[in-house]
């Protein structure tokens, strides 16, 4: 299956007072960015193995927002330190890797690796949360700036880094 072609780049810009006091903000560490080796295996795990077909990971409120493949219609919102205990993996029951997919399972963790990279690229220009979404191929990106973004995830792992940053 491929993805829908109505689906291709799209940029939404955001609150203007927030892009406008950009640079008098910092990123500051959350919990989740001192996690980020155990929340992606989690991620990953629960992705490939517990029927998860949909992630955000909210890095600056250290949360994450979970739909599940048996349940579409009901999300869960997990802290980190939720996320990381057992307790998802029992809520979600082991499956196969859903065969509809678009996203492969190998392209999970460079997705995820991707965000780190964003995360801490820039001090006042980082990203906020991120999302992939396994059906529809989908990576959504916010950033600092309030800008968000939506591409497929074979997009996002080819484009440089310059892309996010006009470097």
């Amino acid at each position: 299956m491929s993805a829908d072609t109505s689906l291709r780049w799209k940029q939404y810009r955001g609150d203007p007072a927030i892009r406008g006091g950009l640079f008098e903000q910092c990123r500051v560490r959350s919990a989740m960015d001192d996690q980020f080796n155990e929340t992606f295996a989690q991620i990953e795990r629960l992705m490939c193995q517990h029927g998860v077909f949909h992630a955000k990971l909210h890095f600056s409120s250290s949360r994450a927002t979970l739909w599940l493949y048996s349940d579409p219609c009901r999300y869960r919102v997990l802290s980190v330190d939720e996320l990381l205990t057992a307790t998802p993996c029992q809520a979600c029951p082991s499956t196969h890797y859903p065969l509809d997919a678009i996203v492969a399972a190998q392209q999970i963790r460079p997705v995820l690796e991707m965000f780190r990279t964003l995360r801490f690229s820039d001090e006042q220009l980082y990203l906020r949360s991120g999302s992939l979404n396994l059906i529809n191929g989908l990576v959504g990106l916010n950033f600092s700036c309030d800008g968000s973004y939506y591409l497929p995830a074979a997009e996002f792992l080819a484009s440089p880094l310059a892309r996010w940053f006009g470097q």
